[in-house]
């Protein structure tokens, strides 16, 4: 899958569970970890951790496993290796401001 394709995919898959403000962020030159981050909110500890475990099992269905997920209820990321997406509570996204920091 063309990178482009996989940030189509996992933005659809965060949007299928009613993510909130999802971005997607390109970091390429500026991350050595990553080419693209997607930053989205969930409403609440339940909603953040059912988008992330439905993004991983969509992940693995379309035959993409994801390289890790780690997190709590406030914030979850999962690496799909050129892309990491976190779901983050509100309070976590408006604290750490990662579009700032990386756009």
């Amino acid at each position: 899958m063309q990178l482009a394709q996989l940030n189509d995919f996992l933005v659809d898959k965060v949007d299928d569970m009613k993510a909130e403000d999802i971005k997607t962020i390109d970091v390429q030159g500026k991350s050595s970890i990553t080419d693209f981050m997607i930053i989205c909110t969930g409403t609440s500890k339940r909603h953040v951790a059912s988008i992330a475990d439905h993004l991983a099992k969509e992940s693995k269905v379309a035959g993409l496993t994801p390289l890790a997920i780690s997190g709590d209820d406030e914030w979850v990321v999962v690496d799909m290796g050129s892309t990491i997406v976190h779901v983050m509570q509100e309070e976590q996204r408006n604290l750490y401001q990662l579009e700032k920091l990386w756009g």
